[in-house]
């Protein structure tokens, strides 16, 4: 039930929050906009997640998953409801860039903290299933999102949206249960009574450093800087694939299929990596991952042809897919589980730098060039710095 809700409650997050790109030339057209200003209104949400992720990691270790997540579902709806009602560019970065933060941005420490906290022995796949729930969202909502737009308008679109997630995060929300050691008797065969005792020692037990002395050593500081560099270039393909598929002369819905291929894709590369990582070094996926994601930004450069854009997109979210849910599954065991949120949470200011300077950079760089080549080619090198802060990781906590 957990599993299922969390990949719901990813669904929706992850496809809100993909879909900018989507709507992204009509805010430009509406507001006479450059594309760096645009990406500005983007960039200014992933400013303010920051404050909103720590947040997030304190609240999902005080109160229960259904509170935190009903809460954040209630100001994505808000946020694209009243998106949709600006008359002014500048509103959009309270209605957008504000109150969309308050959602979305702590959508990786709470989902995946309550993962970490359910599952032991198959953590990685649990990782992968509900991961997959993102990539899924990336599928559907951004085709969902260009049909409304086409058929209604972006305004209207914006509206249908804000109703939906209210529709199915909210209830889905209030299936999530607290941590597995806090229920109490659990009916037969749910959950072995000797892996209760030891997930409640792993997270009620003294962590195996302070929160303090985590932030002091290079763990930490590889992993914040992973996350820089991973929102960097993902952030940005998310933001500016569609745009730069329209300017390719292809109409909204090819361009739109480019995100639903790289949503596709990650969910088939977040199941896999899942379950490898419960038998093999997450370590050596990440770099692997990183290898093939670099050379696929590298292929954006000459890719002129539809077929071309959609094999990116199938490459690209594969080896996103399969980057992420290892980078995560290094995470939880270099650190435990004691405070894994408020370390998430903290992690999670990397992220957002990285995802607030990525799509600005790019939009720039269009701006000034009329192209897109300069910034594929140092989105490329941004991923091949991720494999030495990758092999820096040393220490890994033994698994229960």
């Amino acid at each position: 039930m957990v599993v299922a809700a969390i990949l719901v409650s990813s669904f929706i997050m992850m496809g809100v929050n993909s879909s900018f790109g989507v709507f992204f030339k009509s805010l430009e057209s509406t507001f006479g906009l450059t594309r760096a200003t645009t990406s500005a209104v983007l960039s200014g949400r992933m400013a303010f997640s920051c404050l909103f992720a720590v947040l997030g990691g304190w609240a999902i270790d005080r109160y229960r998953p259904k509170v935190v997540f009903s809460i954040m579902g209630l100001f994505i709806g808000i946020s694209l409801i009243l998106t949709s009602q600006t008359t002014a560019a500048w509103q959009l970065f309270v209605t957008y860039s504000l109150l969309m933060a308050i959602g979305v941005g702590a959508f990786y420490v709470v989902t995946t903290s309550t993962i970490l906290r359910w599952f032991d022995r198959r953590r990685g796949l649990a990782l992968g299933i509900t991961g997959s729930g993102g990539g899924l969202g990336i599928a559907l909502v951004a085709p969902l999102a260009t049909f409304l737009i086409e058929s209604f308008e972006w305004r209207n679109a914006l509206m249908m949206l804000g109703v939906i997630v209210w529709l199915v995060m909210i209830p889905v929300a209030q299936l999530l249960r607290k941590d597995p050691y806090e229920i109490g008797a659990l009916p037969d065969g749910v959950m072995p009574g000797d892996l209760i005792a030891r997930i409640k020692e792993d997270i009620t037990s003294p962590p195996i450093i302070s929160l303090v002395k985590v932030f002091q050593t290079k763990n930490f500081w590889s992993f914040l800087f992973i996350g820089v560099l991973l929102a960097f270039s993902w952030v940005f393909v998310l933001t500016h694939i569609v745009p730069h598929a329209t300017d390719l002369g292809f109409s909204a819905i090819q361009s739109a299929t480019i995100l639903s291929l790289t949503g596709i894709a990650m969910i088939a590369g977040r199941l896999l990596t899942g379950a490898l990582t419960d038998k093999i070094s997450a370590k050596v996926i990440a770099v692997i991952s990183s290898l093939l994601q670099a050379g696929v930004l590298l292929w954006l450069v000459w890719g002129q042809e539809l077929w071309m854009l959609y094999l990116f997109g199938l490459l690209h979210g594969f080896t996103m897919g399969g980057f992420t849910t290892a980078n995560t599954v290094l995470i939880g065991g270099t650190f435990g589980l004691k405070d894994i949120g408020k370390i998430l949470g903290v992690l999670e200011i990397g992220i957002f730098i990285g995802a607030a300077t990525g799509p600005y950079f790019g939009g720039l760089i269009f701006d000034v060039s009329s192209s897109y080549t300069l910034a594929f080619l140092i989105m490329a090198g941004t991923v091949l710095a991720r494999i030495p802060l990758v092999a820096l990781i040393t220490r890994e906590k033994k698994r229960c």
